[in-house]
């Protein structure tokens, strides 16, 4: 099968499943799980392309592998943490007001739009698929990448969950363990994830390719769904404790704190 119909196959059967759980959250009233749905149909299209592509056979279970478990890990924390038993996330509650008689509509425009962002998302996995090189080094070190990035990952969110399950921490920013160090460390380790790719990819006709995922995931964090918005709700929630934390603490690459100038 050539790239082009895998796309197309792709891009398919995600609106179709993201039009299902469209469906879902019109009578659950919980929009948050579109997030669920797009990490875990992100990985779902990787181990698709694994399946279909002529590289390397090797690579190819090896994408299968490391695509599934990033995304099932990521997918599984977010319907624990956001959805299950837990009110609507305030970005959606956010946008159900501002949209208001029309957010039925909108809101199927967007789980459409989350089915496109999955595909895109998913183009780094490609060139992976269709490599047609032996495995090496490169896929020694993406192994270590991958290790590394989803180590990091669960440790902020588990450091994060612990620090917010303590009543005392009301009202307060987590700065312990890796939150010492960087305001998003779960956002800069997802980032490091996508680097995985491209020393799978390497070597491939469009190895190049596999660098849109590093670029756009961080993009995606400085610009449109990530820091951004996450600050500005922590200010609304934290004020003057949130600010101090912003003086000293870097804002992604983890680093040591700096000192607070009064």
């Amino acid at each position: 099968m050539k790239p082009g119909q895998a796309i197309l196959i792709a891009w398919a059967t995600m609106a179709l499943i993201m039009l299902v759980f469209y469906c879902l959250q019109r009578r659950t009233k919980n929009a948050g799980i579109v997030d669920f749905v797009w990490a875990a149909g992100v990985g779902g299209v990787g181990v698709f392309y694994a399946t279909i592509a002529s590289g390397q056979s090797g690579r190819r279970v090896l994408l299968a592998v490391l695509a599934a478990t990033w995304s099932m890990r990521l997918a599984v924390y977010l319907l624990v943490d956001r959805v299950l038993g837990k009110p609507e996330d305030g970005r959606y509650q956010m946008l159900r007001q501002n949209w208001g008689d029309k957010a039925s509509v909108f809101f199927l425009a967007f789980f459409q739009i989350q089915a496109i962002w999955a595909v895109m998302f998913s183009i780094p996995f490609l060139p992976v698929a269709y490599n047609p090189n032996a495995l090496g080094l490169l896929d020694a070190l993406a192994i270590g990448v991958w290790l590394l990035a989803v180590a990091g990952e669960t440790l902020a969110d588990r450091q994060l969950a612990r620090f917010r399950t303590d009543p005392q921490n009301r009202g307060k920013t987590c700065q312990v363990g890796l939150w010492r160090y960087s305001r998003h460390p779960n956002y800069f380790f997802e980032w490091i994830h996508w680097f995985t790719y491209v020393c799978l990819g390497l070597g491939s006709p469009y190895g190049w390719v596999t660098l849109m995922g590093p670029i756009v995931m961080l993009l995606f964090l400085y610009k449109v769904t990530g820091i951004p918005y996450t600050e500005k709700r922590a200010l609304q929630s934290r004020g003057d404790d949130y600010r101090r934390y912003q003086k000293t603490t870097s804002p992604f690459i983890p680093w040591f704190p700096k000192r607070e100038v009064p």
